[in-house]
């Protein structure tokens, strides 16, 4: 593996990102954005992903060249995620009748999840976004599972107001592409984007074992699907 001397910048607050990215065995810090996430009049959800993950890695990038830090780091990631049915997106509800009118929504049907990771390098502003997308079906859950999940307060940050990875709720039936994905930061992806910046991680073996010890489920790499109620 090869990596960049100067730590990485993830401009996410998301533990969740946070988790997934430790695995790549990578130096990083934090340096969270907050940024405007509505979609603009007819924006499609790729689109809409795509930028506010561009946007969140340039933003970050302006912060630490005003500041006397950009020399320290290599690059920066940002990283979002939208939930689409085919009449209209999901991002993170506003409130608990949001979210569970989200989930209603959801509820017994198939949906795309595209979650973006675009990386800028620091000192010369090049840039990279790739998209990974997945096909989740959600199981038949209940009204009184849906009022016990949202209680938790679990869904309110969470685009489509759930977590795949959820051990009490599991409300995935069915997934066809990357589980890191649907969490919010596929790992493949982005060890795939880290190549145009002199990044080599050996995605067949160490990227897809690490994501499947995380998630207990195998590496979309391998082709794998899942079914039979999720985690």
């Amino acid at each position: 593996m090869s990596s960049p001397i100067r730590p990485l910048v993830l401009a996410s607050a998301s533990e969740r990102r946070r988790e997934l990215l430790a695995l790549l065995g990578l130096p990083f810090v934090v340096w969270p954005v907050e940024i405007d996430e509505t979609a603009r009049p007819g924006e499609s959800a790729l689109h809409l992903v795509a930028r506010l993950g561009a946007t969140k890695a340039a933003i970050a990038r302006q912060h630490l060249l005003r500041s006397s830090a950009a020399s320290s780091y290599s690059l920066v990631i940002g990283a979002d995620t939208v939930v689409a049915l085919p009449d209209r997106m999901l991002g993170k509800p506003r409130d608990e009748e949001e979210a569970t009118s989200m989930l209603r929504q959801l509820r017994g049907r198939a949906h795309n999840v595209h979650s973006a990771v675009a990386i800028v390098e620091i000192a010369s502003g090049r840039a990279v976004i790739h998209i990974d997308t997945s096909r989740v079906w959600m199981r038949q859950y209940s009204d009184a599972e849906i009022a016990a999940y949202v209680a938790t307060g679990d869904p309110l940050d969470k685009a489509g107001a759930y977590a795949i990875q959820h051990s009490g709720f599991h409300p995935v039936e069915r997934l066809e592409g990357c589980f890191s994905g649907v969490m919010g930061l596929p790992l493949a992806t982005l060890a795939r984007a880290l190549t145009h910046f002199g990044v080599h991680l050996d995605i067949e073996t160490n990227v897809a074992s690490a994501c499947r010890a995380r998630t207990g489920y195998p590496c979309c790499l391998n082709g794998a699907q899942l079914s039979g109620g999720g985690r």
